[in-house]
């Protein structure tokens, strides 16, 4: 074991032969060399303190601030102030995972807060916190279902995000779980393709609501049979909609997931954000990560505490529900500030103004003759809609005006090649969809 940092050519050497490798770059040979920078770093060896500020400043000049008209997982909602002056207080911004509740009981009281508004959205009995995100909280929701079924096989709703998709085969690789798909009729689950596929290896089945389409899904019946095999439901959502739309619980799913970013969260190019994770109370030692109660001390007082540490932190290796590690418990306060400022009237008049404004774009580019709905089925803020026009075309000619917008789902399958999708929030005004719908009218 080395007890300094090698920093002589002949510290290196030594290092080398130790490891019984002939140079540092065999050290890397098991990365790929299509990631592996060539080049110098466009770095200079030496700057003063104001030739850093200079130089950062110019960099930060490159970045151009554009109106969101995209989703797809990720939505450019409003933020209120306050959570940033409350997040960037050194006591929650610079706090560590909550190991020793004597002096951790601002940070415990926040989660379990955090946990009560996830139950009350989700309408399940108890939610965890620390998950990355909606995507990898999808992956461990099926787990969790493999595990309380004891079975290997899950089958995925073909309108469920493709991202998540992803995700979710990558977790089931390293982990032996197999899966099959529930095709989609018109752009929704496909419930008698799902009874068809239902049978003594599947452990459950997950769904997305809005699905990847953006269209509001109505899953009548498919508890019913999920329960019938004895399998697991899982219900994604993006949690934001949740407060207008037929919950987890309601559908009588076992367990609800998805991302909390809609809740406050900067879009900040792509993260970070938290996923969430729900279930009944049957299954409350299934679930990964960890779980805040309260309860009182020594002089009666309340007092927030750990309460399940399914991790392998905690618990031996082989009997954790999870290696999740990281404490996602910043993100976590963002939700619950958000949550706490806007309450139940200012979530609905959220997904209300995102849905007058979704529908006022969506009458709009129908009016143009060049976007069709082959779908015809209700939405809340994000639709899909068929065109011949260039999606490359569209996107360049929205870019040059400011806009970022219009997904082309071409990149994902060739059966949505015409395929075209956009969200439209409560922060978008009439003027900035006018102006996209103008850019639009002019192209062949």
């Amino acid at each position: 074991m080395f007890k300094y940092f090698p920093h002589t050519k002949d510290d290196i050497e030594f290092m080398l032969k130790e490891l019984n490798v002939s140079s540092i770059n065999e050290l890397f040979s098991g990365i790929s060399e299509n990631v592996q920078l060539k080049n110098d770093y466009d770095l200079k060896s030496s700057m003063s303190e104001q030739e850093v500020r200079q130089y950062f400043k110019e960099l930060s000049q490159e970045n151009r601030e554009l109106v969101i008209f995209s989703g797809m997982g990720i939505y450019d909602h409003y933020q209120p102030s306050v959570i940033d002056a409350i997040t960037s207080r050194q006591e929650f911004l610079t706090s560590y995972t909550p190991y020793q509740p004597e002096i951790s009981q601002g940070t415990l009281q926040y989660i379990f807060e955090y946990q009560s508004m996830i139950q009350s959205l989700t309408g399940l009995d108890v939610s965890n916190a620390s998950m990355y995100d909606g995507a990898t909280a999808a992956a461990e929701a099926c787990f969790m279902a493999t595990s309380i079924s004891r079975r290997n096989k899950i089958l995925i709703s073909k309108t469920l995000n493709p991202g998540t998709i992803k995700v979710i085969k990558t977790y089931f690789k390293f982990k032996g779980v197999e899966y099959d798909y529930v095709e989609a009729d018109n752009g929704v689950f496909d419930i008698e393709d799902y009874k068809k596929k239902l049978d003594g290896e599947i452990a459950g089945v997950i769904v997305q609501n809005p699905n990847f389409f953006g269209l509001i899904e109505d899953y009548t019946g498919v508890a019913d049979a999920t329960h019938a095999n004895k399998s697991v439901m899982i219900q994604y959502s993006d949690i934001s909609a949740l407060g207008v739309l037929k919950t987890p619980g309601e559908n009588e799913a076992d367990i609800a997931c998805g991302d909390c970013q809609s809740l406050g969260m900067p879009v900040a190019f792509g993260g970070p954000t938290i996923g969430y994770l729900a279930t009944t109370k049957k299954h409350v030692r299934k679930l990964p990560g960890r779980i805040c109660g309260y309860t009182t001390d020594t002089e009666g007082k309340r007092a927030f505490v750990l309460t399940l540490q399914a991790r392998e932190q905690h618990i031996r290796r082989a009997k954790a529900n999870s290696n999740i590690c990281s404490n996602q418990s910043l993100m976590v306060l963002y939700s619950a500030v958000y949550l706490s400022v806007m309450g139940k009237q200012g979530i609905k008049e959220v997904n209300a103004l995102s849905y007058e404004n979704a529908h006022y774009l969506y009458d709009r580019l129908l009016g143009t003759g060049k976007f069709f709905d082959n779908f015809k089925k209700p939405f809340l803020k994000e639709f899909t809609l068929e065109t011949t026009i260039s999606h490359d075309l569209i996107a360049q000619a929205l870019l040059e005006k400011g806009i970022f917008g219009g997904f082309s789902l071409g990149g994902i399958s060739e059966e949505y090649d015409n395929l075209i999708n956009f969200a439209v929030t409560e922060k978008r005004t009439k003027e900035e969809i006018d102006r996209l719908v103008e850019v639009l009218e002019g192209l062949v």
